[in-house]
C-alpha cells in the first residue's frame, strides 16, 4: 500500500517511522508501517522541516549524552508516533558476538511495571478485577486485609521488598529459586511484618508488582506470560517482547554486563515477574506507549486513574499514579515516566502526554546514562528544569 493512502486513512490507523536500511537511525520520516489497526489514533504527520531539524537536535543531543562507542543498548525518541530518531549499539550478548539491534530485546527492569499495570487496568476496564477490592479477594491468603489492588499499583501497601526480606534469618534459602507463588507463601507463613500501615504513604515496593502478577493470574486463569501475550504483545504486535519465566533459557537471551563488559550471573531473585522480567525493544515499548492515547485499549476512566497522583503526605514535585512516576509542577504540566534498574540493566520510558512525545532509552550494561532522557523534555514542552541531579535508577 503506498504511503499516500495510509495518510489519507490515518485517523484509522496508527503508525510510527521505521528504522533506514542499516537499522540504526529513523532517517526518513515516509518510511512508515502499520501500527495497531484495532487501536487507531490520529497524529498529525510531522512536517519534513520540522522532522529533520528535530532529528539532527536529537541525534546531537544522543552523541553528546550517550556516546554510541561505550553505550550498549536502544535509543528512539518519537512524535506523533513518528521515529525522529533511534541508535543501537553494544552487545546483547558479547561472549557470542550478539549485537544489539532494533529487533533484539533486552530486560527493561522496573519499566516492567508500566506494562503489568496497564494489564490490570485492562481487566477493571472488563470487570475481572476491581481497584479498590481487598488483595484477599484474589489471593486469599494474602495477611493484608486493608491493603487494596489499589494500593498495589500506586505503592501505598506499606509491604516489605522481597528482595529485602528474603535476606531475614530463616526467612528463604539463597539457593533455592524464588517465584512469585514463594513471595505469597512468605507473607502468608512467615512474620515479616510491614513497613507502614497500609494506605498511608508512599513506598516504592517490587513485592506490589509480583503480587499484582499473580492477581492478573487469577483473573485470567492464564499464566502472566500468556496474559501478557494475549492483552497486551501481541494485539499490539510487539513481536519482540517476552516475558522471561524460565531460567532454564537464561543463555537463550540478552544479558547482563557490569560497565566494563563483565558479565553478571543470574540468581535466584531472576525469576519473579510483574515487577521486572519483560524483555523488550524500543520499537516496542513504543507501540505499548502510543497504544495508550487509545480508548479502545484502555479506557479514558482508566487512563484518568493511572496518570494521576496518589500519595501527598510530603510537599513535592514527585508522585505516582498506576504503575507511573510523575513530576507535578506548580503550572499544572506532569512529567510522566518510569525509570528501571535491575542487575547491569538500566531502562527509562517518558511519556509526554500534551506534547505527544515518546522518548526511550535501554540498556544491558550498567551506566546512568538512561536516565538522560530527562534532558530532552524542555526541548519538546514546558518542563523546569534545572538538571542540578539526575533522577535516580527506580
Amino acid at each position: 500500500m503506498r504511503i499516500s493512502k495510509y495518510i489519507t486513512i490515518l485517523s484509522l490507523f496508527l503508525f510510527f517511522s521505521c528504522n533506514g536500511k542499516d537499522g540504526k537511525n529513523g532517517n526518513d520520516q515516509n518510511d512508515t508501517v502499520l501500527l495497531a489497526e484495532k487501536y487507531a489514533v490520529s497524529f498529525p504527520k510531522l512536517d519534513g522541516k520540522y522532522f529533520e531539524k528535530e532529528r539532527t537536535y536529537v541525534e546531537n543531543f544522543y552523541n553528546k549524552h550517550y556516546n554510541p562507542k561505550d553505550f550498549s543498548g536502544g535509543f528512539l525518541v518519537a512524535k506523533n508516533g513518528q521515529i525522529i530518531y533511534e541508535n543501537y549499539s553494544g552487545y546483547a550478548y558479547k561472549e557470542k558476538g550478539d549485537k544489539i539491534t532494533a529487533e533484539k530485546p533486552i530486560h527493561i527492569a522496573s519499566v516492567s511495571k508500566m506494562l503489568t499495570a496497564v494489564c490490570v487496568l485492562k481487566l477493571v476496564d472488563e470487570g475481572k478485577i476491581q481497584l479498590d477490592k481487598s488483595v484477599q479477594t484474589y489471593l486469599p491468603t494474602f495477611p493484608h486485609k486493608e491493603t487494596s489492588v489499589r494500593m498495589l499499583l500506586n505503592h501505598r501497601s506499606g509491604l516489605r521488598n522481597y528482595a529485602y526480606f528474603t535476606d531475614d534469618k530463616g526467612v528463604w534459602n539463597k539457593k533455592q529459586t524464588l517465584t512469585n507463588q514463594d513471595v505469597l507463601n512468605l507473607l502468608a507463613t512467615k512474620p515479616i511484618g510491614l513497613e507502614s500501615r497500609p494506605g498511608t504513604r508512599f513506598g516504592y515496593c517490587n513485592t506490589n508488582y509480583a503480587l499484582l502478577a499473580l492477581i492478573i493470574e487469577k483473573a485470567t486463569n492464564k499464566k502472566y506470560a500468556a496474559a501478557m501475550n494475549e492483552m497486551i504483545f501481541k494485539p499490539l504486535g510487539m513481536k519482540n517482547t517476552f516475558v522471561f519465566d524460565d531460567l532454564k533459557k537464561k543463555d537463550e537471551v540478552s544479558q547482563s554486563y557490569k560497565n566494563n563488559y563483565l558479565r553478571l550471573a543470574f540468581e535466584f531473585l531472576d525469576q519473579v515477574y510483574g515487577d521486572k522480567n519483560i524483555y523488550s525493544t524500543p520499537r516496542d515499548l513504543l507501540k505499548f506507549e502510543l497504544a495508550t492515547y487509545s480508548d479502545a485499549f484502555l479506557s479514558k476512566k482508566m487512563k484518568a486513574e493511572m496518570f494521576k497522583g496518589y500519595s501527598y503526605e510530603t510537599k513535592g514535585q514527585r508522585n505516582y499514579g498506576l504503575g507511573i512516576r510523575m513530576l507535578e509542577f506548580e503550572t499544572g504540566q506532569k512529567y510522566l515516566f518510569h525509570n528501571g534498574w535491575w542487575h547491569g540493566n538500566t531502562s527509562s520510558l517518558v511519556t509526554l502526554r500534551k506534547e505527544n512525545v515518546t522518548i526511550i532509552a535501554l540498556s544491558n550494561k550498567y551506566t546512568h546514562k538512561t536516565y538522560q532522557t530527562k534532558k530532552l523534555a524542555p526541548h519538546f514542552g514546558d518542563y523546569p528544569f534545572k538538571f542540578k541531579e539526575e533522577i535516580g535508577a527506580e
